[in-house]
């Protein structure tokens, strides 16, 4: 295992991994596989007799993951898909009915390290930030052909930044003269986009305009939608589904999705007895999200806004 992959331990992996209240010979999917820290963990519990699925769109992380899980006595089952398409992965695979599952969202601490990819605004590389490489869609057809009210609500609305109209207006006007190719490049667009004393706050100045640009073009919320849903069918009784988020955007897909998962109730207010037949599915485990302790966050900065949330299935 590379040093880096020893060094990198997923956000609250003690705390995700306990909420899913595992037992040898569950069966349990990981929709994001990333470096297989949560994987390996599951794999202890359920071990010996137990079931593992783990999915992931990029493929480096698939071939990183195989190495690691490795020896391990249960069967692994590692899959190149989205995990929006857990019903027809099961399916294949001749699954009926999860005990668990555990999603931990947004970019992997290898696809940020990853100077290729283009994910990081730390690192100068082509605009990129596909998280599964067969993809056509990149950072840079987001950038350079999309138009200039397209990406100021793309930047307003999935990295809430308050100067996305005036970073498109910025970006518009340096793509007139020669296509924006590079991290480095759309770095510089955005920090002259933003005055100067507002880029002395609130972290990076490209760190939202980053992840709006990211989630755009992997339709990360879109498919996170999709994966709720489809994950809350093949969830058995008592099975538990664990999320973590890492911004608002996704946390209020997970909150709102788990809520009508326990009030499906679509009866106008004030009706005596529920007419529209829709039954609880789900309750929630913890009332309030789950947050890392000050201890992980000191050594971890990418836990600072991270929340998880867990249901148990009816």
């Amino acid at each position: 295992m590379a040093d880096n992959e020893q060094a990198h331990i997923p956000v609250m992996l003690q705390k995700s991994v306990e909420a899913l209240a595992l037992k040898p010979g569950m069966t349990v999917a990981d929709g994001t596989l990333g470096g297989a820290g949560h994987a390996e963990a599951v794999l202890k519990w359920i071990t010996p007799g137990g079931t593992l699925v783990g999915i992931d769109k990029d493929k480096e992380a698939l071939e990183r993951a195989g190495k690691r899980l490795s020896g391990y006595e249960s069967t692994v089952h590692l899959i190149h898909s989205d995990y929006m398409a857990i019903r027809e992965i099961l399916e294949s695979l001749g699954i009926a009915r999860l005990d668990a599952a555990i999603l931990d969202l947004g970019v992997s601490f290898f696809q940020l390290g990853d100077s290729k990819r283009g994910f990081s605004y730390k690192q100068n590389a082509r605009l990129d930030m596909r998280m599964d490489s067969d993809q056509k869609k990149t950072a840079y057809e987001v950038i350079n052909t999309y138009s200039q009210k397209s990406l100021a609500d793309i930047i307003f609305r999935y990295g809430e930044e308050r100067w996305a109209k005036r970073i498109a207006e910025f970006i518009a006007d340096r793509r007139e003269k020669k296509p924006i190719e590079t991290t480095f490049e759309l770095t510089e667009v955005i920090k002259a986009a933003i005055p100067r004393g507002a880029r002395q706050k609130g972290g990076h100045p490209a760190r939202r305009t980053f992840q709006a640009i990211r989630i755009e073009v992997n339709a990360e919320l879109e498919h996170l939608q999709y994966a709720l849903d489809n994950f809350s069918d093949v969830m058995g009784s008592q099975a538990r589904l664990a999320v973590i988020t890492f911004h608002s955007l996704e946390d209020r897909i997970v909150k709102e999705a788990f809520h009508k998962l326990e009030n499906p109730c679509e009866c106008p207010p004030g009706t005596p007895i529920c007419i529209c037949g829709k039954k609880q599915r789900a309750k929630r485990v913890n009332k309030k999200p789950i947050t890392p302790e000050a201890s992980e966050i000191s050594i971890n900065n990418r836990a600072r806004s991270a929340k998880l949330r867990v249901v148990e299935f009816i």
